[in-house]
């Protein structure tokens, strides 16, 4: 795939008839039967962005300089994929909230997916001696209360927690738009937290999360599916490697739904700071890349810019990305 500035990937019947079902994705047998359809395309625009803010200056500076152009852009919603603070910063209640007071100054929907900065790397005795689980529930009280997302025009979500075996797992998000389902995890760099006893819990329901998802575009014949999280796969890795071991499940089943559904599939993390949009997902018969998956890595500390995205049914590629430079933040080199 071609991509350098922009890059093109390969291959809600409205919230008033339908409810806040069809708007977050649940669907019904009523509205199954209806004659309009139950997710109606549409174009739009929306932003991704990630791994900031990091430190004063990006803070009380750059932060807030790409936070004024977001509100300024016509976006239909706006997604951090994790990491609001870097991981040396202590992780304490007031830099929590702290973000969330800056969070609240976006004005368009607004969705946040849990870093391994703000809890899983916590327990770091020399910079922070936190219990992971403990920052996790602090997140999740702060970040995924009711089911709507943050942002001052908020808009519905379905979270995992409505489902009584994942009831605690309330940061996994799910919405729908443009008949295109987008679903967020909370997958943290940079081994998943594997070995620890929270993983194996965790990672069953973000499994189980993404094979929900491929389920509904799938009978709901949607355009295409974006899953967003903060982790780097490492898909060049070998699968005995102690990072990778951590997503190897989590790949094999990317692998067999994206190759079942058949259409755009795109990934979304942060974790390694640098800007990307390539396909390096390999069947692991063929040994070739599968075509009609892409990873789009967002911008990062030290470059706080965002990505635009447009979505339009029209296009076979489903998604184009622009990446969104910031005036204000860029250098003089």
């Amino acid at each position: 795939m071609n991509c350098f500035f922009e890059a093109i990937l390969p291959s809600l019947r409205s919230v008033l008839c339908a409810g806040l079902a069809a708007a977050i994705g649940l669907g019904s047998a009523s509205a199954a039967v209806a004659a309009e359809p139950e997710y109606p395309d549409r174009q739009f625009d929306f932003a991704l962005i990630g791994d900031v803010p990091y430190d004063a200056l990006q803070e009380t500076n750059l932060f807030p300089n790409m936070i004024d152009e977001l509100n300024q852009a016509q976006l239909a919603f706006v997604v951090h994929n994790g990491d609001f603070k870097s991981g040396s910063s202590p992780c304490t209640d007031e830099c929590f909230e702290a973000r969330a007071r800056q969070f609240a100054t976006i004005r368009p929907p607004f969705v946040f997916i849990f870093g391994d900065n703000e809890w899983s790397d916590c327990g770091r005795v020399k910079t922070n001696a936190f219990v992971p689980e403990e920052r996790l529930e602090k997140l999740r009280a702060l970040f995924s209360q009711g089911d709507v997302s943050l942002g001052q025009r908020p808009m519905p979500l379905l979270r995992q927690s409505q489902t009584p075996a994942f009831a605690k797992f309330r940061e996994n998000v799910r919405w729908v738009d443009g008949r295109v389902v987008f679903a967020g995890l909370n997958v943290p760099g940079d081994d998943n937290h594997f070995g620890t006893p929270e993983f194996g819990p965790r990672n069953a329901a973000n499994i189980a999360w993404i094979q929900e998802t491929f389920a509904l575009a799938s009978r709901e014949r949607l355009h295409a599916v974006m899953l967003i999280m903060q982790a780097n796969l490492h898909f060049e890795l070998p699968s005995t490697n102690r990072v990778r071991r951590g997503f190897n499940e989590m790949l094999q089943v990317l692998e067999r739904e994206t190759l079942a559904f058949g259409k755009p599939v795109v990934l979304v993390h942060g974790d390694s700071h640098y800007f990307r949009i390539d396909q390096p997902l390999l069947g692991s018969r063929s040994k070739r890349r599968i075509e009609n998956f892409t990873r789009v890595e967002t911008f990062g500390n030290p470059d706080v810019h965002w990505l635009k995205v447009s979505v339009d049914h029209r296009d076979p590629n489903v998604f184009t990305f622009r990446p969104q430079y910031v005036r204000k933040n860029l250098l003089k080199h």
